[in-house]
């Protein structure tokens, strides 16, 4: 499959994109028309500074302001808050394929009643049953937000009013977890000052992109192009 620009054909590749392909060609040909790449310069990276260069000169990018980043902090909030934490501890009963799951099952369900009745037992517990390296430190598992565990442990830390010992064994891909909620520390909004260059860089990114597209589409509506549709593509032009 090939590509045609104003005569030159440029081959794609089996996964490659033709809009792509025909996109860089139409920069790389202006490029040469305003002297900033020799014509017959066909080193890739000779090409791509050329068209970096390019876009940089003819491409305006104006930098958002202060009250643009601020309307899109005060529209976007849960973009900027830091994630919920838990400190937590468990005890593992580990399945695996020697043992029977009834058995294992019982013997946490037990194990949980001793601990509803004498939380204090907890660490003592933890070092003698538990099947997870954490068991020599308690069961303690430290500090954790979400996505660090499995998504079924995760659901039952961060449950809605979970503390303390939870009265309910949690089953995972690993076995039977007895779990304690020892702190919840709720996510907060992070403050304007701290993400504004985060914002400023994202909206800077989104209007640079619509602006190459526009540029590359004027660069198209004066060529000859076959094998490819600069006009309707909705994929990025330039990479």
């Amino acid at each position: 499959m090939s590509v045609s620009v104003n005569g030159v054909e440029i081959a794609v590749e089996p996964d490659g994109s033709s809009e792509l392909v025909a996109a860089r060609e139409l920069l790389r040909q202006r490029a040469v028309a305003v002297g900033l790449l020799a014509g017959n310069a066909n080193e890739s990276t000779a090409i791509d500074a050329a068209i970096e260069a390019l876009l940089e000169r003819e491409v305006a990018t104006p930098s958002p302001t202060d009250d643009e980043c601020r309307r899109y902090y005060e529209g976007h909030p849960r973009e900027f808050q830091s994630g919920d934490l838990v400190h937590a501890r468990h005890i593992l009963f580990q399945v695996t394929p020697q043992v029977r799951i009834p058995e294992i099952r019982a013997r946490a369900e037990d194990t949980l009643n001793q601990l509803l009745r004498e939380p204090e037992r907890f660490d003592a517990l933890a070092r003698e049953l538990s099947n997870c390296p954490s068991g020599q430190q308690g069961g303690n598992l430290g500090q954790l937000g979400r996505g660090d565990t499995v998504p079924e442990f995760e659901k039952a830390l961060f449950k809605f009013g979970a503390s303390g010992i939870l009265r309910d064994l949690i089953k995972t891909r690993y076995g039977f977890h007895i779990v304690a909620v020892d702190q919840t520390i709720p996510g907060r909004t992070l403050p304007f000052e701290a993400v504004k260059t985060q914002i400023a860089e994202r909206l800077r990114s989104s209007v640079e992109e619509k602006a190459v597209r526009q540029y590359v589409s004027v660069l198209a509506g004066q060529a000859e192009i076959l094998g490819a549709d600069l006009a309707g593509t909705q994929t990025p032009l330039v990479q």
